[in-house]
């Protein structure tokens, strides 16, 4: 391990007005299709909290606990979503099939994640709501599967309540490795650890997983409905829509992992947390490995990969990722 983050390899670098004013370290890790490691960079073996990036697997606990859920309402249940109205119907539908309302949601009130429905959200008189929160879709498929099984609701974000002992145990099965830390994430749900290496080997098992099975049906849901994942604006969208069959979550504080139909995967993190580096070092990464459809993906990744500086209100340099 590291004396210190400034031993970690700069994954992006901040450049305004042709002048290098900082830095963003991380680490990083390739599977290559075999599933072994293609190329790592930094400590990828060391273990991180992937946040929302776990948000597959949590879903994959609600299907193992015989909850009837497919479709967008699935995707939705692995989603960090943008709070766009179709997100806020879709968690209203999971909740009111299950006989219950928003009020049973202990998201933390919240607006909007992306700031154009913030934005709109405020200008139209409201405020923060559990609903709104980007982990709703999350919780309102673990109250709904606590429903199903006739657990407790009031308690559904205890650690050792049955629907969170699921998540876990689909979280170090898929990532084949165990579970080296537990806290508790933004949403207030319980939250694991695992390497970058077990996170890109847990997203390829999705993909490899048995058709039918509640991993392929998470793996499935997310890549039919990208919108329901995240939203209208947002780059884990425009990559699954632009590369057929790929899987792609990123997480808070600066985690992305992705999936490719041909068995390779990836994930990262920077280490400061810093979100703003995530799509220059995903667009690198994956221009770097090569995709299957180059032309496809070409616009996709060039709006991923687009993190812009200003000043005085223009582009005045970029975030720009050096590997």
């Amino acid at each position: 391990m590291p004396d210190s983050a400034a031993q970690l390899p700069v994954l992006a670098e901040v450049v305004r007005s042709g002048f290098t004013e900082g830095h963003h370290r991380g680490s990083l890790v390739v599977l290559a299709p075999d599933g072994s490691v293609d190329f790592a960079l930094g400590e990828p073996e060391r273990p991180i909290f992937p946040r929302s990036c776990n948000k597959p697997f949590q879903a994959v606990a609600t299907l193992r606990a015989g909850l009837s859920i497919d479709g967008e309402l699935l995707a939705l249940a692995a989603a960090s979503h943008s709070g766009e109205s179709f997100h806020l119907d879709g968690v209203r539908r999971i909740l009111a099939d299950a006989g219950l309302s928003a009020d049973s949601l202990r998201t933390p009130p919240d607006l909007p994640l992306d700031p154009v429905e913030a934005e709109q959200h405020l200008a139209g008189g409201g405020h923060r709501e559990p609903l709104l929160m980007n982990c709703s879709g999350k919780h309102a498929a673990w109250l709904a599967a606590s429903v199903a099984n006739h657990w407790p609701t009031a308690n559904y974000l205890d650690h050792e309540h049955p629907i969170q002992l699921l998540a876990q145990e689909a979280l170090a099965e898929h990532a084949d490795e165990a579970i080296a830390a537990t806290g508790t994430d933004g949403c207030g749900a319980p939250l694991h650890a695992v390497s970058l290496v077990g996170l890109a080997r847990g997203y390829r098992a999705l993909l490899r997983a048995e058709e039918g099975s509640a991993p392929r049906r998470v793996a499935d849901a997310m890549r039919a409905h990208p919108e329901y994942v995240a939203g209208s604006r947002r780059p884990d969208t425009w990559l699954m829509r632009a590369i057929p069959g790929a899987l792609s979550k990123m997480g808070a504080e600066a985690v992305q992992a992705v999936a490719l139909p041909d068995g390779r995967a990836l994930a990262f993190k920077i280490d400061d947390g810093a979100s703003r580096a995530l799509g220059p070092v995903l667009a690198a990464v994956l221009r770097r490995i090569g995709l299957p459809d180059a032309a496809q993906a070409s616009e996709a990744l060039a709006r991923i990969g687009s993190s812009p500086l200003h000043g005085g209100g223009a582009v005045v340099g970029e975030i720009r990722a050096v590997i």
